[in-house]
């Protein structure tokens, strides 16, 4: 790790404990959410962007081997989409493996006054899951696109269709989970009592 990254830390922890005792509570989220969000992404290359990429590549494959309108290729993140005129290869890289927007989220459930422990956690990870399963509709709309369209859509379905998709359902959840907290609420309560009957 990076000293500067520690060094880093170390003010960002004795800021928030200053916040904490002077009980400056909105100061205290956005110096948490953003300094946590800063820390994730420095320290999540290259290890958490390559878990990042090989999950979106691997739920890509699965799409691949039910329509075999692309080939996956692995080792170098590639992904070859099939089409009647010019085949088109797109690369899974930092970009499109989400890791940003998911640093983002679980940085600010991370801090957000609304939700006790246990809540934050459910939620940190329930926004993990959907931001990647969100992001792996993206790249399998971006791939049909491309195939019954033909090469020249590439940029229309990545660049355009695939991102409005992607920031649609993104906001739709930073509604629910920030927003629209009682509901939010709701759905975590139901998700304890279904825990509890089931164990």
């Amino acid at each position: 790790m990076n000293v500067k990254i520690l060094l880093g830390i170390v003010i960002w922890l004795y800021g928030l404990s200053v916040l904490k005792r002077a009980r400056l509570s909105a100061f205290y989220f956005i110096v948490g959410s953003a300094g946590l969000f800063f820390i994730l992404t420095a320290i999540s290359r290259p290890y958490w962007v390559w878990f990042f990429t090989r999950a979106v590549i691997h739920g890509v494959a699965l799409f691949s081997d039910i329509t075999n309108w692309c080939t996956i290729m692995f080792k170098m993140g590639l992904v070859y989409i099939t089409n009647s005129g010019n085949p088109v290869v797109m690369s899974i890289d930092y970009e499109c493996s989400g890791i940003i927007e998911t640093c983002a989220f679980v940085s600010l459930v991370a801090f957000y006054p609304a939700y006790n422990r246990r809540e934050k956690v459910f939620y940190g990870v329930f926004g993990l899951v959907f931001i990647y399963l969100i992001n792996v509709l993206r790249l399998v709309t971006v791939i049909a696109i491309v195939h019954f369209g033909g090469g020249q859509t590439f940029f229309l379905a990545h660049s355009v269709i695939g991102r409005l998709l992607f920031y649609v359902l993104v906001i739709i959840l930073y509604y629910n989970v920030f927003t629209y907290s009682q509901l939010a609420r709701g759905i975590y309560q139901q998700f304890i009592d279904w825990r509890d009957r089931i164990l």
